[in-house]
């Protein structure tokens, strides 16, 4: 009897740590990690003759936040409109005899042709710029790879520096810093600006979500922009029929000419 006592008393605190780790186990919260969804206000621009640019409106909502670090502002969100992306060559001019011509250039890969970003507050103070670049987020940290040989370092920093340059002074690149703002607890509002010359093609709107300085998730989107009416009709006709649509402008500058001339003919 005394035996069978002692084995029940063992077999009891053999068993009850593993009572208590299974309890410790069932109490441990659950981690469940955010997810955001975005919708456009439109997922197609039409460009007609009289088209100035245009606002594109960006919803979105945030699912399983934590709702005191979403309180104290510790969720960001960073929107991007993103062009097609296509080589792109810059050229720089020098003076020689007196004329200005292009001396140099350089070409990048796959470089977006239209860049629009609209954020919480400033990129560069949600992440480090290490992690930006590593991303493509932000106008300055996207990536300009030259094609073929660089002379040196100094020549790729001067020729990327003039890419976003003259993209920002054509409107073509552009952010805002606090265009995205929370309309409610989880809901958030963007607005983007397409500009007059936005290029023709698929463009993809991007929404990033950060908790605390760190990366969580994003989304994508397609948004396609079309020429219609008469520019659509030249475009094709410039792509598809080039021969054809080369002898009727040099033929159409011809009769142009000659009709200015019979107008303004001094009598």
């Amino acid at each position: 009897m005394i035996r069978f006592r002692l084995m029940l008393a063992a077999a009891l605190m053999l068993a009850a740590p593993a009572a208590r780790a299974q309890v410790f186990l069932d109490q441990q919260p659950r981690t469940v990690r955010e997810t955001i969804e975005i919708g456009t206000s439109t997922n197609e621009i039409l460009i007609t003759s009289d088209f100035t640019g245009a606002d594109l409106t960006v919803f979105g909502a945030l699912s399983n936040t934590d709702q005191l670090l979403l309180a104290i502002g510790q969720y960001d969100v960073v929107v991007v409109l993103e062009g097609p992306r296509l080589n792109a060559t810059v050229r720089r001019k020098d003076r020689v005899f007196g004329i200005w011509v292009n001396t140099r250039s350089m070409t990048f890969e796959r470089v977006p042709v239209a860049y629009s970003l609209s954020s919480t507050r400033p990129v560069d103070n949600i992440m480090t710029p290490l992690e930006l670049n590593d991303r493509g987020i932000g106008m300055d940290h996207i990536p300009l790879t030259p094609l073929g040989l660089v002379g040196n370092a100094a020549n790729l920093t001067d020729f990327r520096n003039a890419f976003r340059r003259l993209q920002s002074a054509s409107g073509l690149y552009e952010h805002d810093p606090s265009g995205v703002r929370f309309v409610s607890s989880s809901l958030f509002k963007a607005t983007l600006r397409l500009p007059a010359d936005v290029p023709n093609g698929v463009h993809t709107v991007h929404a990033y979500l950060f908790k605390s300085g760190k990366f969580i998730t994003d989304k994508s989107l397609p948004l396609r922009v079309i020429k219609t009416g008469i520019e659509q009709m030249i475009t094709d006709a410039a792509h598809e029929r080039p021969i054809s649509y080369g002898l009727f402008s040099v033929l159409l500058a011809v009769i142009t000419g000659w009709g200015a001339s019979l107008v303004f003919r001094k009598k």
